[in-house]
Formats: C-alpha cells, sequence, structure tokens
C-alpha cells in the first residue's frame, strides 16, 4: 500500500512538474518596469507587453500586486483594470497592505500588432469631500515590479506561427565564428542592435565554440561555407555567389531534465529528485550568404526595418539590398514634432491636474543642441468667470513654465531652455491643472477638458552645442554628419563583438536611423582616413595605430596613471592587470568626431562592453571625455587636457623622481622623528645641566 501511495506521489509531482514548465513566468521588472506610481484621485497607468507567437493566450493570467497609500479610505477607493480597451476587472481596495488581483487572460485580450495593454485606473478618496482630496498628495498607488504575468507556452502552431518578421522578440543570444571576419562583427553588430530595440533584457554574444547547451533561440551569423558541418545541415536553403539569406530553422525536441522538490517527511524537509520531459522549441535565425558579396546584402537587410518586419515565410532570398534614406528639406533634423519623438494625442478630462508625458534625446537631433525651444500647441475648454486653470512644463521632473488659462480655450505656449537644463535623456511633461468656480468641485468633473496637438507642438534646436573640447555629453550625435569607420585591432575582433553592438544600436538609437559605418582592420587603416572619416577604433593597448591619434587626451605609448582628484588616490595605471575598458573621445586631425576604446586584463570581452555602455548613460557632466569601466560596474569619469592635474606620464621622470613621489610620506615622516628625537636629547642634556648647576 505505501509503494502504490509513494507512486501515486511521484506521478503527482511528475504532472505538477510538467505543467510549470509548461508556464514562463514574467515580472513586471524584467519588463523593464520598477514601482510604478499612480498619483491624484483619479489616475491612470499602461502597460505594453510584448507577447512572442510561442505563448497561448488561453489558460494564462495576470497577477497583480499593488500598494494603496495608507491614508485612503479603502472601502471608497476603487481600481479598474482595463485590457485591451476593455473592462476587466474592477473593485475597491481591501484592508490589506499589499493587495493582490489574479486576471484570467484569453486570445481577444491581445491587440493585433501581438502587444497585451494593461491600464490601471484608480479613484481614490482620504476625506470624501473631493474637493479637499484634489492636490492631497497622499492621493497613491504603487504598481509592485514583483507583480508578474504567467504566460502558458505551446507548441502547437509553433511551426506555422513563427516566421522571421517576429522572431527576434524571443532571440535570446548572438552566436559567432571563433575567428570571425569583418562581415562576421558587422553581422553582429547590426543583429544586436536589432534585438536591443526590441528587449529590455541583456542580450547574450557567444563564440561558436562557447555557446552553451541550455541556449536554443538564438541569432547565427556566418559565411555559408565555413558553418560547422552540424549548423550547415539546419539550412536547408542554398544561396547563390551575390545572394544573401536569412533562413529560420525550427525543430522542436524532447528534454529530459531532473528537479528537485522539497517535500515535508515527518517534519522534516527531504529533497525528492524527479525527472520531467519537455517538448522544447528551438530557433535558430541564420544570417548568411552565398559569398561576401552575398553575406553583405543580408548584413545590410538587417538594419532595414521595412525588411525585417514583411518577411513573414521562413527564408529569405536577398538579391538587392540597400539602405538609402532620402533626406528631406528637414534633413539636419533641428526640428522635432512631439508625435515624432513617440507623443500621442491624449484627451484629458476633470479637474486638478492633467498630465502628458513625452520623451526626448540629444540624439534625435542632427546635432547635440545648445538651446532647445519647447512650443505646446493645445486646445481646452473655455474657462468661466472665477474659473482658475493653468498650463505648466516641467523638464525632468523640475517646473520650467508656468502660465494662466483664459477664456479663449487656444494655448500656444513656447519655453527655451539652455544645455545646463536638458539631459542626454530626458522626460517632458505638460500639465493642465482647472480649478472650478468656488470651489464647487462636485459638479464640474466633467467640465474641463484638454488636448495637446503633438503634429503642430514641437521641439527646435536653436544653436549647435560646439565646444574646444568633445565629450561623452556630445555622444553618440557628434558622430551624425559625415561616415563613420569602426576599426578594430585584428588580434582583438573576436573580443569586440559585443561592444561594437552597443555602438551600432546608439549611433542608430534616434528617431532617423540612418548611421552605417565602415567596417576595417586598423592594420588596414590608411593615415587620409584619419582625416576623411569618423573614427571609433577598438584596440589593443599595443596596437600602433593608437601612435596616430596625438589628440587624443591619453597617450598609451607612455606609461600612465590616473589620479581622483579629490583625494590624489591612484584610480586606473596602465599596467593594471584587472580587467578594465578606457574609452576616450575628442576631436581628431581634421576636427572629426573620434571615440577609442580599449580594454586590459583577463576579461577582454567584458571590459570592451562594459565601456561601451558606461559611455552612453546618463552622464553627470558635460565635459568628461575620458572613462574607466571594469566588469563590476564601477565607473570613473576624467575630463583630461594638457594642463590635467589627475593624469601623470610615469615613464617622464628619472628614478629618483619616481623614488621620492613612492616613498616622500615615508622619508619625511622619518626626518620628522629625527627631529623631535634630537629635540629630546637636547632638552635632557639641557636639564641635567641645570640640575648641576643647582646642586
Amino acid at each position: 500500500m505505501n509503494k502504490f501511495f509513494t507512486l501515486l506521489a511521484f506521478i503527482l509531482l511528475f504532472n505538477t512538474a510538467s505543467q510549470a514548465q509548461g508556464n514562463s513566468i514574467a515580472s513586471f521588472k524584467a519588463y523593464g518596469h520598477d514601482d510604478d506610481v499612480v498619483y491624484g484621485m483619479s489616475g491612470a497607468i499602461s502597460f505594453y507587453f510584448k507577447v512572442t507567437p510561442l505563448i497561448e493566450m488561453n489558460g494564462s493570467k495576470l497577477v497583480l500586486f499593488f500598494e494603496p497609500s495608507q491614508a485612503l479610505i479603502k472601502s471608497h477607493s476603487y481600481i479598474n483594470l482595463v485590457i485591451n480597451n476593455k473592462p476587466a476587472y474592477s473593485s475597491h481596495l481591501g484592508p490589506d497592505s499589499i493587495q493582490k488581483i489574479i486576471i484570467n487572460l484569453s486570445r481577444a485580450d491581445l491587440s493585433p500588432d501581438k502587444f497585451l495593454k494593461i491600464q490601471i485606473k484608480t479613484l481614490l478618496t482620504i476625506t470624501d469631500d473631493q474637493c479637499k482630496d484634489l492636490d492631497n498628495p497622499a492621493m497613491w498607488l504603487k504598481i509592485k515590479n514583483y507583480s508578474y504575468l504567467s504566460l502558458v507556452k505551446s507548441n502547437k502552431n509553433f511551426f506555422d506561427n513563427v516566421n522571421i518578421s517576429n522572431c527576434f522578440d524571443s532571440k535570446k543570444a548572438i552566436v559567432y565564428p571563433s575567428n570571425p571576419s569583418l562581415h562576421d562583427l558587422k553581422a553582429v553588430a547590426w543583429a544586436y542592435s536589432r534585438l536591443k530595440k526590441t528587449q529590455t533584457r541583456e542580450i547574450a554574444v557567444y563564440e561558436e565554440s562557447k555557446l552553451p547547451d541550455s541556449v536554443r533561440n538564438y541569432i547565427r551569423v556566418g559565411a555559408i561555407d565555413k558553418l560547422p558541418a552540424d549548423a550547415r545541415a539546419l539550412v536547408k536553403v542554398t544561396p547563390q555567389n551575390t545572394q544573401g539569406l536569412f533562413y529560420l530553422h525550427k525543430s522542436v525536441s524532447l528534454l529530459t531534465d531532473t528537479i528537485v522538490h522539497m517535500v515535508d517527511v515527518k517534519g522534516r524537509l527531504v529533497p525528492v529528485k524527479t525527472v520531467t520531459q519537455e517538448q522544447a522549441p528551438k530557433e535558430v535565425l541564420f544570417v548568411t550568404g552565398g559569398d561576401d558579396t552575398g553575406y553583405e546584402k543580408a548584413i545590410t537587410a538587417l538594419g532595414n526595418m521595412n525588411i525585417l518586419n514583411s518577411t513573414y515565410g521562413d527564408y529569405l532570398l536577398i538579391n538587392k539590398a540597400e539602405n538609402t534614406f532620402f533626406k528631406t528639406i528637414d534633413e539636419n533634423r533641428s526640428k522635432l514634432s512631439l508625435k515624432q519623438i513617440g507623443g500621442v494625442s491624449d484627451f484629458l478630462s476633470g479637474i486638478g491636474s492633467l498630465k502628458s508625458a513625452y520623451s526626448f534625446k540629444n540624439s534625435d537631433f542632427s546635432f547635440t543642441p545648445k538651446e532647445v525651444e519647447i512650443r505646446f500647441v493645445a486646445n481646452y475648454s473655455g474657462l468661466a468667470p472665477g474659473d482658475r486653470g493653468f498650463f505648466n512644463i516641467y523638464l525632468n521632473g523640475l517646473l520650467i513654465s508656468s502660465e494662466k488659462l483664459d477664456a479663449s480655450g487656444k494655448l500656444n505656449s513656447s519655453i527655451t531652455i539652455n544645455r545646463y537644463q536638458h539631459h542626454k535623456y530626458n522626460t517632458l511633461e505638460a500639465e493642465f491643472r482647472f480649478y472650478p468656480t468656488n470651489g464647487n468641485c462636485k459638479n464640474s468633473f466633467t467640465n474641463f477638458f484638454a488636448e495637446v496637438d503633438v503634429d503642430k507642438s514641437y521641439l527646435e534646436s536653436k544653436n549647435p552645442f560646439i565646444t574646444s573640447d568633445l565629450s561623452f555629453y556630445q555622444y553618440p550625435e557628434a558622430f551624425n554628419n559625415g561616415t563613420t569607420k569602426i576599426v578594430v585591432s585584428e588580434e582583438y575582433a573576436k573580443y569586440a563583438a559585443g561592444a561594437m553592438g552597443e555602438i551600432i544600436y546608439e549611433l542608430n538609437n534616434n528617431i532617423n536611423a540612418n548611421n552605417f559605418p565602415e567596417f576595417v582592420y586598423s592594420k588596414d587603416l590608411k593615415p587620409t582616413d584619419l582625416k576623411q572619416y569618423n573614427i571609433i577604433a577598438l584596440l589593443s593597448k599595443d596596437d600602433k595605430v593608437l601612435k596616430e591619434f596625438r589628440d587624443a587626451p591619453i597617450q598609451f605609448d607612455r606609461n600612465f596613471r590616473l589620479y581622483n582628484t579629490d583625494n590624489n588616490s591612484p584610480v586606473y595605471s596602465l599596467s593594471d592587470t584587472v580587467s578594465n575598458g578606457l574609452a576616450q573621445i575628442f576631436y581628431g586631425v581634421s576636427n572629426n568626431a573620434t571615440l577609442v576604446l580599449t580594454a586590459t586584463g583577463t576579461h577582454v570581452s567584458e571590459a570592451f562592453l562594459a565601456v561601451s555602455k558606461s559611455i552612453t548613460e546618463q552622464l553627470s557632466t558635460l565635459s568628461s571625455n575620458v572613462c574607466i569601466s571594469d566588469v563590476n560596474s564601477n565607473k570613473y569619469l576624467f575630463n583630461i587636457n594638457k594642463s590635467s592635474e589627475n593624469l601623470e606620464y610615469i615613464d617622464t621622470k628619472s628614478g629618483l623622481t619616481r623614488f621620492w613621489d613612492s616613498y616622500n610620506l615615508y622619508i619625511l615622516l622619518g626626518i620628522l622623528i629625527l627631529i623631535l628625537l634630537s629635540f629630546l636629547y637636547v632638552r635632557s642634556k639641557v636639564q641635567k645641566s641645570q640640575d648641576l648647576f643647582n646642586d
């Protein structure tokens, strides 16, 4: 009998494990959301989640955790969920500090473009008097980042639903040959850029010999005749000479795994191993070509979103590929409408604070702006006598403009901001604030409305930010004009793939992505190239090309050390064995933009990748031109020029000077001790003489 129950328990555990393996748990944090807060009496927030073709919506769930303000009257406050623009759930708040809602999802909840749109709307109460509640800062509700989607993975219709146009959403890695060519590096960079525009999670880059068995969904780049036999066997279409090829291999195999459950046996938790089997799909997108010419066409097509988004089959033979963007009269992108930067027309109604938010980057312009004019054009319901209304503009959370509304119902407001007010990445908010006559708010909730015209509202860069020294604040838009060459040391090429992907992504992370650099080995770089092109170089510290960058803040042919100016402690030395990446940006010989990245230590790939990410972050200074970043996410910024005191070239000093620099504190301490001992000796002699005289 005991054996029967043991067998039954084993079967139940097996079934449970199998079901668990069929579900994908994706937290809001994994999608890039932190704890998001809904403010105000009547607030709203929206979430958009991309759903891959391998997800079966029937049976999937939304599990929402939220924390209401402790000041709310919970029984008189409400939360509403709208999924795909249809009401899904409404309820007053419960008494718990952290509350939970579970919603069953279905295929009808997906939009036609395969997004799951979730809106959360609130109606909150603190005093039961709406007029007093209007501007109470205690009115908020926090959506926790550990809320999650429990999505059912399904292989049903896998072979029919997954194609080249939608397969990028689920790719997790890029694989390249162990000895990559320039074509391979270029393919990795453009594939990386395409994936990063699709995903918020980290993108892994592997040499083919280091690909983990657990990674089954990836992009594989390489010339068709150089693919290993097992990989070549997966490609069922053979491109001809001068033809490029995208080929999506799809298969489903049975994976066997062992999982461990902790089972309570007589009050003790005992580990119990169970064997599970799962039908696991495998997707490999090959980017290749019949020869180098065809391979280059496939790489070019990677940078063309129109081609990628309209390829609904499992393979695409490419006979012609080009990325030619016709420039308009506004070719310098000095004026951007709010619609161009992603703004949508929101119809706002109610009282109190009504906000619309927009985001823009310096790189959306063709050059780093010195001054930006922000203009809002909007319509609103005219104010009645005695009503109070205001229009406020916030930039990065700070109020920069406020003006009164009137009876006209027309708004045409502008303000010009300087370079100290806007950052590399900016959040712009437009706020209408309305208070009805005599505070009679209970009967006026629908009396006021407003809408920003996103076509007529715009951002305009008045002047370019021009300095004698280039800084990371001006990256990447400094490379927008002219042609850019990406230069790499041949012996470091295999380590630079991921960093190149970050660079290509940033060069095209704007509203008019059309920066297609050329790739070249450093040994093939011509002296005239340094004058004709913008240069982005990923080099070993011993590369001879470094000597050509005489305008660089740091010269690598001399042993140097960088100091922290606050406490004069060494931060970086060229002889460090720790894996560090060093980036420096400057104007080249013909005033062309130049960025040089170097890496040291045993983890060269990680060092290159770390520093390539660091220079794209929201930097806190306008003048940093040197960045040190290690594989542990430590980062240091410097402003180095010819008179800088935090840069020291060690090899220019004599042996005696270097000895003094190293041991001066000990020498001074020794001299001080000798002086003290001499004083005590003399004092003791004087005291002894006085004693003899007195006797």
